[in-house]
């Protein structure tokens, strides 16, 4: 799952129009020879619909050898996008939309529209729309003809340099909150995510963006999903601001049974941090873009859940009903605590998935892969819902999504804002048999009106093995409280933890979840 050369560096222009029921064909191959067509939500719904009734038909590559020969530089070259050929540009609208230049890992052109008054007009491909950088300028054809484009990125009035939100490959799309950073990725669709198959990426396979108001505070696009397992109708509506709000509708339709389907998924990267530091041999002490999944359960309970670099694949599951939100954190926004002066991850934006409307049972999955480099993400989660997706069966799903430092909503507990592993026992003492500590930060809610010398409980409790030595102590000179505690416990299997602070009237914290896997040779 390569990301972060998706968007890094890229510029362009975007538009989006509609066809009626008898061009739908012609939207998911590319082809946007067809002008001005009546647009609806209703009609893509149908039009999703229909092709799920039908085979799937694979895209081609569309790129010209002249293309395909072209490296990673070559791409930042050819994708120098002209700012003043921006669709909507001038500036009296509230919004510009720019194309992304078909080529490198994007094979598949998308069809994009402009809908203006329920009518959608094609937005076509020109050479004119791009000044290409020397190093590629002499090996493109005079007559380039209608590429098509990769994608689209869109800028609002706050900041018509830096993007707003971006969509690019498969059904991947990102946004950045007032940082103006980027970091994880969201995606349409996740199908069969950490199996012992190859997992399937649905695509994007047109838009249609309609033309804001001039007084418009949000941005309305619509979107078709194709795959071969299934398709879907999306609409999206994003509001700007300290935190950027996506209101997404996914009506989708399976085209044969799937396994495992992931709803509102995120993907993210982690390579190490405090609570994982195999991988040392760096000057920075954290790589990440997000440090935790924080769940908000249908019960009311809050969860924390560090993540990290695994040795080899990890699915877990949460189980829930009607959950009341998700999402992958970056909690931690010290930069000292990176050292990246380059990548800015104490400034990458978490991503919380709110959900509208019933959901019914289901898991939060999280799956952690290996990975040895930071331009790979390795982290995933998304919303598994406990009814099967059939052919013929339309399954609806309304959320909203943040990107922003912090989530909409807060735990009224205290949260967890560090996770340290170690050798157990005493300092400067001989272990006499495998023994691991672990030490938990908790920061904020009810812990900050106690004095230094409250009562105050760590309940640790651990699936196999032996807790030892539980310990709830203020850090002095500071508001954190932090626990830690030992545990003993042979064998290779994977062990989950739990804990969480409490006095005589209830807990006191959100509650620490934690999977920690033995590894031959370690203390531990």
């Amino acid at each position: 799952m390569r990301r972060r050369t998706f968007l890094t560096g890229l510029l362009t222009l975007a538009a989006c129009g509609a066809l009626p029921a008898s061009f739908a064909h012609a939207a998911i191959r590319g082809d946007s020879s067809t002008e001005g067509q009546p647009f609806s939500l209703e009609w893509l719904r149908e039009t999703a619909q229909r092709l799920a009734r039908e085979s799937y038909i694979p895209p081609a590559d569309a790129r010209p050898p002249w293309l395909a020969a072209m490296d990673y530089d070559d791409y930042q070259a050819l994708n120098n996008f002209r700012a003043e050929r921006s669709l909507w540009g001038g500036g009296e609208l509230p919004f510009q939309a720019r194309f992304f230049h078909l080529g490198l890992y994007f094979h598949h052109p998308v069809s994009l529209y402009e809908v203006a008054d329920g009518i959608a007009h094609p937005i076509h491909f020109s050479s004119d729309l791009y000044k290409y950088g020397p190093k590629v300028k002499d090996r493109i054809p005079e007559q380039v003809g209608d590429l098509g484009f990769a994608g689209f990125r869109v800028n609002s009035r706050a900041d018509w340099d830096r993007d707003m939100f971006a969509f690019l490959g498969a059904s991947y799309f990102r946004a950045v909150g007032a940082s103006k950073q980027y970091g994880l990725s969201a995606r349409g669709l996740a199908i069969d995510t950490g199996m012992d198959r190859p997992e399937e990426f649905p695509a994007f396979r047109a838009f249609w963006l309609e033309r804001p108001a001039p007084t418009a505070t949000a941005l309305t696009l619509h979107a078709l999903l194709d795959g071969p397992s299934a398709t879907g109708a999306y609409r999206f509506v994003v509001t700007p601001g300290e935190v950027t709000i996506m209101q997404v509708e996914a009506r989708l339709f399976p085209r044969r049974p799937i396994e495992r389907l992931g709803i509102a998924p995120m993907t993210s990267m982690f390579q190490c941090g405090e609570n994982d530091r195999r991988i040392a041999d760096d000057y920075r002490p954290e790589i990440h873009d997000s440090d935790g999944l924080a769940l908000w359960t249908g019960t009311g309970e809050w969860i924390w859940r560090p993540i990290l670099n695994p040795h080899y694949i990890r699915v877990n599951s949460f189980l829930d009903d009607n959950p009341r939100g998700f999402g992958l954190l970056q909690r931690d926004r010290e930069f000292a605590h990176y050292q990246d002066d380059a990548a800015f991850y104490h400034k990458r934006p978490s991503l919380w998935v709110e959900p509208l409307g019933h959901w019914g049972r289901g898991t939060v999955q999280l799956i952690e892969l290996p990975t040895a480099d930071e331009t790979f993400d390795n982290i995933v989660a998304f919303w598994n819902p406990a009814q099967a997706a059939e052919p013929g069966r339309e399954m609806a799903f309304d959320y909203r999504l943040y990107w922003g430092a912090r989530p909409p909503v807060r735990s009224t507990v205290a949260e967890v804002v560090a996770t340290r592993l170690g050798s157990g026992g005493m300092p400067g003492q001989k272990l006499t048999e495998p023994m691991r500590k672990f030490v938990i930060d908790f920061q904020g809610g009810p812990l900050a009106q106690l004095p230094q010398d409250a009562k105050v409980q760590a309940v640790a409790t651990a699936s196999r093995g032996e807790i030892r030595d539980v310990v709830a102590r203020p850090i002095k000179e500071s508001d954190l409280w932090r626990c830690h505690f030992d545990l003993v416990a042979g064998g290779s299997q994977p062990v989950d933890l739990r804990c969480y602070l409490r006095d005589a009237h209830g807990a006191l914290s959100e509650t620490w979840l934690y999977q920690w896997s033995p590894l031959p040779g370690t203390p531990g």
